[in-house]
């Protein structure tokens, strides 16, 4: 009898230790946790990822039928929690991570160690690229991570592998307006080297890059908060040649700045000497026409004889102020 009362006290004792408290479970503030009994996940019911407008918004037509997965109840941080032994629990840290752009999971030793990506430009050149990205698990869709792929961030460095070798075969640098000077010189054709296009606009190149990646959130469930491109190294061979094509561009660049601001320079000297003498010749005209002003309104108040008496006036004045006079005589001759 106490033989039989202490196996079902070890029974007891081993349920509850293995059932009840192996049950019980928590989930730490970056984390997230899913639960599957019999292996299917606890979904939310007649919910998908297409009724997320964001996440719509970043698939076409025929990635909507084929990346439309069900949407799950998450279990927020917290707990304790518990699960029955049929059921599992699948914890998913939604920490910030970075990894190098040249990084391959499941080949460490390939791009010279997971160091520098090889792309091709619209030069034919074979361009080293270096940088980093940083993503994360998507709550939104954690289905997509968990159950959607075996390794998601394997898909996910070769999809923005992919398209980030896409961006640099077909890179073209912003059109900007036209410079009369530049076509001149052929300033135009040098900047149209594509590896000095990249290199001055790594900004533009990794904004394009975090638009055209949006879709990765709903693949594959891992959002890509940001691409960093740091580096274009292009091959040795041809570093020479660019680095002589930027020095010529720079110094023609600087040559022309310098006749364009001499140029200004004189347009502005010119402009103020067209200043100063058409004042000059304001200031000398303005006396004669309100001279003007003033016979014609004499003349219309006192008539012509007005205008006699005003030229005697200032004959008088004009004699006043002379020291000589000449006066002209008339000849007796011939009286």
């Amino acid at each position: 009898m106490g033989f039989l009362l202490g196996a079902m006290f070890g029974f007891v004792a081993w349920f509850l230790l293995n059932y009840l408290v192996a049950g019980l479970y928590t989930v730490d503030q970056n984390e997230r946790a899913v639960k599957t009994s019999f292996g299917r996940a606890q979904r939310l019911e007649g919910a998908k990822t297409l009724d997320d407008p964001e996440l719509k918004a970043t698939l076409n037509a025929d990635e909507q039928q084929r990346y439309n997965y069900p949407q799950l109840r998450v279990i927020p941080p917290g707990g304790p929690y518990f699960k029955w032994p049929w059921e599992k629990v699948y914890k998913v840290s939604i920490a910030t991570e970075s990894i190098n752009i040249a990084m391959d999971p499941e080949t460490p030793s390939a791009n010279k160690g997971g160091t520098v990506l090889e792309a091709i430009t619209m030069d034919q050149l074979n361009t080293g690229l270096t940088g980093q990205i940083r993503f994360r698990v998507s709550e939104r869709n954690l289905y997509a991570y968990l159950f959607g792929i075996k390794t998601p961030i394997v898909h996910v460095m070769g999809y923005f592998v992919s398209v980030l070798r896409e961006k640099i075969a077909t890179f073209e640098a912003p059109k900007v307006a036209a410079v009369p000077s530049a076509q001149a010189t052929g300033l135009s054709d040098v900047s149209g080297v594509s590896i000095n296009d990249i290199r001055k606009n790594l900004r533009a190149l990794n904004d394009q890059m975090d638009q055209d990646c949006k879709s990765s959130t709903s693949r594959y469930g891992i959002t890509l908060d940001a691409s960093l491109i740091t580096g274009i190294d292009p091959p040795s061979e041809v570093e020479s040649a660019l680095a002589a094509i930027n020095t010529a561009h720079n110094h023609v660049s600087s040559e022309i700045s310098l006749a364009q601001a001499s140029a200004d320079q004189k347009i502005v000297q010119s402009k103020r000497a067209v200043e100063i003498e058409t004042l000059k010749a304001q200031a000398e005209v303005e006396p004669l026409v309100a001279l003007a002003k003033q016979l014609t309104d004499l003349k219309t108040i006192g008539g012509a004889s007005s205008l006699i008496a005003y030229l005697r006036n200032v004959r008088l004045g004009i004699f006043a102020r002379a020291k000589q006079y000449v006066l002209e005589t008339r000849s007796w001759e011939g009286r």
